[in-house]
């Protein structure tokens, strides 16, 4: 099988010739850019800067030789801006905090104040307050809050639409050239695009707007979904409205070069329980993502990514009926997340993307025994009669050992070449 045909297999529940496998291809399953550089080192690849393909977690880029060596099976495709509205195609060399020289787009500067920490701001001005910063000792990008006053009985649900918009001809250019690239690679593309966010707290407070108004706050939002509903409701119908417009545009400019469309990245679990109830799931946000759901379904051959960390066994009913095809991270070491019980009850409903090793113990802590032990028992697991694409649970933070990716990688291929 090619990648393609193979993730086209294990998306339609059949199983592959092998477990079907991404690294990178998306935002929410990705590689911090020290552990792309340290792998690009073991392998004795090139030397030579990463690429920051999301700057907001500092995620570097997968190059052709590294998909190829891990034999990893999916590409992604992104806009030609990034969350901050910072143009991606124009590109310079910085150093890190930590000493590794990185490709960036070129408004960002990662120079440290007399303090230590690195900001960032909307469309790379620097004349408006920061709306991001990183930390001095930290490894990725924290929001800045730039919450104004609230006056409910004033609220525009405008306000909090202001970064959703309809893709312009240049940009759907740019993304047209970009996928029919990457397509060309024989990968299964994911095209992570398209304009909802649907309350993912990465967007609430507008860090690609110089001067974000509405509900800005993220504390203020989780209130907002009980206490200020029609609202809510009015900001998602435009989300949606906005989306599948921009679907069929990118439909007819690209058809099915796209498989995988990364839609919503919206967490309705913490570790231990959920952010809201099943009941306001259904109300809130199911009609919603139904709509652009059956949309995608009925006018293109593509499937639906949906992102949620934590413990969301009592949603994931809800999602499945919103007609999401796949679910991520699979957070198999939140409450009542037992990949057995996850499988069983909904493996023939929805693919399980992630799940494949544990990102807070095992990956980051246990031996390489451990780490083969542990992966080749979440592949037999999740991988059978397909719905499985292997991950990890969410991106692989700056401070994995290295050895330990490796022995996740080695474990892959003792799986896959049997």
């Amino acid at each position: 099988m090619t990648s393609r045909e193979r993730l086209q297999t294990v998306l339609s529940h059949k199983d592959a010739d092998r477990i079907a496998l991404d690294f990178g291809a998306t935002t929410v399953t990705g590689l911090h850019c020290i552990i792309v550089e340290k792998l690009r080192e073991y392998y004795g690849l090139e030397r030579r800067p990463v690429r920051i393909i999301d700057p907001f977690q500092m995620l570097g880029e997968v190059d052709d030789d590294l998909l190829d060596l891990i034999g990893i099976d999916t590409i992604g495709a992104w806009g030609r801006k990034n969350i901050f509205d910072i143009d991606e195609t124009c590109l310079h060399e910085q150093v890190t905090p930590w000493g590794q020289t990185v490709l960036i787009a070129r408004d960002i500067n990662l120079t440290p104040d007399e303090e230590g920490d690195i900001y960032i701001y909307a469309e790379g001005d620097c004349s408006c307050p920061p709306s991001a910063v990183m930390p001095d000792g930290c490894y990725f990008v924290n929001a800045i809050e730039r919450q104004k006053t609230i006056d409910d009985d004033n609220l525009n649900p405008e306000d909090n639409l202001e970064e959703f918009g309809y893709i312009t001809d240049e940009d759907l250019n740019f993304l047209k050239q970009d996928i029919e690239k990457r397509a060309a690679t024989g990968r299964a593309v994911v095209a992570s695009f398209g304009g909802t966010a649907l309350g993912d707290v990465a967007f609430v407070p507008g860090m690609g707007l110089k001067d974000p108004k509405g509900i800005r706050s993220v504390a203020e939002w989780y209130m907002s979904t009980m206490m200020r509903q029609d609202y809510i409701h009015q900001v998602f119908e435009k989300q949606i409205d906005i989306a599948i417009e921009n679907y069929k545009k990118l439909w007819q400019a690209v058809g099915d070069k796209v498989d995988v469309v990364f839609t919503c990245g919206t967490d309705f679990g913490s570790q231990e329980s959920q952010f809201c109830s099943p009941d306001t799931f259904r109300e809130l946000w199911l009609p919603h993502y139904k709509r652009m759901n059956d949309w995608i379904h009925q006018n293109t051959t593509w499937k639906v990514f949906k992102h949620s960390c934590g413990a969301i066994l009592p949603i994931l009913p809800g999602i499945i009926d919103a007609g999401f095809d796949i679910i991520n991270p699979v957070q198999i070491n939140a409450k009542d997340m037992d990949p057995v019980r996850l499988k069983e009850n909904f493996g023939d409903q929805i693919t399980f993307w992630g799940g494949g090793i544990d990102t807070q113990k095992v990956l980051p802590f246990g031996t390489p025994e451990e780490i083969h032990t542990h992966v080749l028992k979440q592949c037999e697991i999740l991988g059978k009669n397909g719905g499985f694409v292997f991950n990890t649970v969410h991106n692989i933070q700056a401070n994995v050992p290295i050895e330990n990716v490796v022995a996740m990688i080695d474990a892959l291929k003792t799986i896959r070449n049997k």
